[in-house]
């Protein structure tokens, strides 16, 4: 059974479009999965609402862009409405330095999706958190390195991986 998940993302800066690729190239890893990446610009509506999962991205830019703000804004309403409810969601960020607020960007995404209804999927440890990366999702402090391509792809397949899980009617048993 075939999952579509939404990368959307504040395309400013380079750092950030590597991440939204690597993500994509994660989700792809699972069968029957497809990433459909956009960014603010080109997003709309039907997008999020066709997706069995979300995967946000931001600059940090003392927290989420401006940009991206605004088009999460706009969107509130399908949130308000339950239209979000029991998607997955999963967010990345990018800054330049390890106390810029990368966490604090993620938790701001992470929160308009929770408001939403929607399940939140995070990390688990890898020694790798030890210089970059978090809990609440893939990052990148300075230049993009190897390593936090793989967080992305990772991010990427967890989040493809469970939505084809939840498609199948794996969440009737917990219920």
């Amino acid at each position: 059974m075939a999952v579509r998940i939404l990368i959307l993302y504040d395309n400013t800066g380079s750092q950030v479009e590597a991440m939204a690729q690597a993500v994509g190239e994660g989700i792809e890893r699972i069968q029957g999965a497809q990433a459909i990446t956009r960014d603010t610009s080109s997003a709309s509506a039907e997008d999020l609402l066709d997706a069995d999962g979300v995967i946000l991205g931001s600059p940090n830019w003392n927290g989420i862009t401006a940009r991206l703000k605004s088009w999460l804004d706009d969107m509130s309403d399908l949130g308000q409405e339950g239209l979000l409810e029991g998607k997955l969601g999963g967010a990345f960020t990018a800054g330049w330095g390890r106390s810029s607020g990368t966490e604090f960007t993620l938790l701001a995404l992470l929160h308009w999706m929770l408001t939403g209804g929607m399940i939140i999927v995070g990390l688990p440890w890898t020694d790798r958190m030890a210089i970059s990366g978090s809990y609440y999702g893939a990052t990148v402090h300075g230049t993009v390195t190897g390593e936090d391509l793989e967080q992305a792809k990772s991010l990427g397949s967890r989040i493809a991986q469970l939505a084809s899980y939840l498609k199948a009617g794996g969440m009737e048993s917990a219920y």
